[in-house]
């Protein structure tokens, strides 16, 4: 039976859509309701003064701890990295984590390793911060403080709404963090449900644009700066979607080695952001576009022309720090787009669960 004439309740990634659908709502909520809660719990951790910040993350989640790596490191000018959690539940390490911030990202917070890594952190003296979507799950109940980034229960096995709602909340917080009472991050983020809204309207153009992939054999992303997490993030939301093998690099690891894999028929698709990150990746583009790629472009006007096709973001204006949580709009309809046309149900990817108890 067509996609198109199947009754509603059996239409394949019909709540990856909806769900999808759902995020320039889910924003309004956490500028709105989260804010206050975010602030309270900023001013509690900054009284705390801690040295650095540790990241603890898994799958979809880890690409948004990438994030906020970036907007600690560049925002805030202190250390942060992404924490190995074998190391103490495979390994049994012993950590000083006096004064140091671990910050544990998950959308359900059952995951079992990170609730003992974070249990384990707390125990070696760290100030303890989950960011789930899940307030009574254990992640919450072991860690000294909680942001619960309120995006409602997700039903899809691909991550989307929550993804957003998890950047826009760690935005919030480090944003107070570095301002304190003065912070306007806010006031600055108030402009994204809407332009999510016309990003998800055009859905149409991301259907074009899937048509260029629908029997790819793999594909590339690459990015820089802000951007990076973004290009990991889809390249992770293609592969448990429609199963088409995505890699993932920064513009510079690319540069490094894996260009040699690049040919005139190797789809790339290129996040660009609108600022330094954009800047920085210009002489990919060059190199990719010297070697006949097949390049596609998330991003501004000029980035897009420049390329063979691509979607062009609204972001003139936008704070670069804040566009990931546009620019992975699209990708996410990218997949959606691809897996259905590839006759396949991104709702249900084969042999994944929604909790995964990794240990």
């Amino acid at each position: 039976m067509p996609t198109e004439n199947r009754p509603e309740q059996h239409r394949p990634g019909r709540t990856m859509s909806a769900e999808m659908a759902q995020q320039p709502a889910v924003l309004r909520r956490i500028l709105a309701d989260g804010a206050p809660q975010i602030h309270r719990t900023a001013d509690l951790i900054a009284a705390r003064k801690p040295r650095f910040v540790l990241l603890t993350a898994r799958g979809t989640s880890d690409n948004a701890a990438l994030y906020a790596k970036y907007l600690i490191e560049v925002l805030l000018g202190m250390p942060a990295g992404l924490t190995s959690m074998s190391t103490t539940t495979a390994y049994g390490a012993q950590q000083d984590l006096t004064d140091v911030l671990v910050v544990t990202v998950s959308q359900s917070g059952g995951s079992p390793d990170l609730v003992a890594s974070t249990r384990a952190a707390r125990e070696a003296g760290a100030i303890t911060l989950a960011v789930t979507n899940n307030p009574g799950s254990p992640l919450a109940e072991v860690s000294e403080f909680h942001i619960d980034v309120l995006a409602g229960p997700e039903k899809a096995l691909p991550a989307t709404k929550t993804y957003t709602a998890e950047l826009l909340s760690l935005y919030l917080l480090v944003d107070r963090l570095r301002d304190g009472a003065k912070s306007r991050g806010t006031a600055v983020a108030a402009q994204l449900p809407d332009l999510a809204e016309r990003i998800l309207a055009r859905q149409a153009d991301v259907a074009r644009l899937a048509a260029r992939y629908r029997f790819a054999e793999r594909l590339i992303l690459t990015s820089r700066g802000y951007g990076y997490p973004t290009a990991k993030e889809a390249a992770l939301k293609l592969m448990e979607t429609s199963y088409i093998p995505a890699l993932s690099f920064s513009g510079a690891d690319l540069l490094h080695g894996p260009l040699a894999m690049v040919d005139n028929v190797s789809p790339i698709i290129a996040v660009v952001p609108e600022g330094s990150g954009g800047q920085i990746l210009q002489p990919v583009l060059d190199r990719l576009r010297d070697r006949g790629a097949d390049l596609v472009v998330v991003g501004n006007r000029s980035a897009v022309d420049a390329a063979s096709a691509g979607f062009v973001l609204p972001t003139s204006g936008v704070p670069e720090e804040i566009q990931p949580i546009l620019q992975i709009l699209p990708l996410q309809l990218l997949a959606y787009e691809i897996t259905t046309a590839r006759g396949q149900d991104p709702d249900a990817p084969r042999a994944l669960a929604k909790v995964t108890e990794t240990h």
